[in-house]
């Protein structure tokens, strides 16, 4: 299996790169990284919801038929409907509360994201946060994203205000390409604002590409997809089905900047060049290490390959 992997790789430039970007995320520990970024962004959804609970309370206080639009639309059933619904309820009593306490945990924790989307950024090109001056640059960084982010859905809704006239494809066209052109435009600050500024931006635009593609199918499954996973699993597990929903397109969005940052930096290594350094490791016995992968997992003469704990 591995020659035919090595011969496909000689013969498609293209999937050699992709074998180079895959082998990348695995020495960086990837998978971890992206997991990391994962919980991060699901907690700060928590001081979110207060906020929208809060904005939600102020509107459900003088209209009684917010709480069944609302888990008409979402396709809630069972606990996660009772659930909704109770919460709507004491909503205009706590709105006050809710909204002054989700906005102080709301920017920790968005900092805490713009944290963690820095990380998976500038992993792949083996660059540090740099402390609390990173993390207040980082909120500046949300804001901005937060904006190009909420033009990117509501994006979604272009096909409902064209004219008559435009036919069906070509209003979905439309909409798809405002859609990317919005998208590479976030991700291209995302790569620029949160990593390494030192490169430029053109460097930045296959990762930004590929990241807008990505997104374009999340954003597809977000609003196909999710919605009846979350009406199912909510009817079978209750509230916590919605979880398993939310956490599972986090998931993939997180895969999504770590594998699009990775592959920016794979191309600037082939176009510019690497060096060498030295790397400190710990003095084991019985181990001779003659090399490193960039996550600093030792190599011994007769381990070339390197071996990065789960990773496939």
């Amino acid at each position: 299996m591995k020659d035919k992997i090595e011969a496909l790789r000689r013969r498609w430039p293209w999937f050699d790169r992709a074998m180079d970007v895959q082998e990348r995320v695995g020495e960086i520990n990837g998978s971890f990284l992206a997991s990391g970024v994962t919980i991060t962004m699901f907690l700060s959804l928590f001081p979110l919801l207060l906020v929208a609970i809060a904005v939600v309370g102020f509107i459900a206080a003088g209209d009684a038929t917010v709480a069944p639009r609302l888990i008409e639309n979402l396709g809630l059933t069972g606990a996660a409907a009772d659930a909704l619904t109770s919460t709507l309820e004491h909503a205009s009593d706590t709105r006050r509360a809710a909204s002054v306490v989700g906005l102080l945990g709301l920017a920790w924790s968005g900092s805490g994201v713009a944290a963690a989307l820095m990380q998976a950024v500038r992993a792949p090109w083996q660059e540090r946060i740099e402390g609390m001056r990173d993390r207040f640059l980082g909120i500046g960084w949300l804001v901005a994203a937060a904006i190009l982010f909420a033009v990117s859905i509501g994006l979604g809704g272009v096909l409902n205000v064209l004219p008559d006239w435009a036919p069906a494809p070509v209003a979905t066209l439309l909409s798809i390409a405002l859609g990317l052109a919005v998208e590479v435009t976030l991700f291209v600050w995302m790569f620029w604002g949160l990593g390494s500024r030192r490169v430029g931006v053109r460097p930045l635009l296959p990762g930004a590409l590929v990241a807008a593609a990505g997104f374009e199918v999340l954003k597809l499954a977000g609003t196909v997809l999710v919605p009846r996973l979350v009406a199912s699993s909510s009817a079978l597990y209750g509230s916590l089905g919605i979880i398993f929903a939310v956490l599972a397109w986090l998931a993939l969005f997180a895969r999504l900047i770590v594998y699009a940052s990775t592959l920016n930096a794979v191309r600037w290594e082939v176009a510019e060049g690497t060096l060498e350094v030295p790397i400190a490791v710990p003095k084991l016995p019985g181990r001779i290490p003659i090399a490193a992968t960039r996550g600093g997992v030792m190599l011994d003469a007769d381990d070339p390959e390197p071996s990065v704990p789960g990773e496939p």
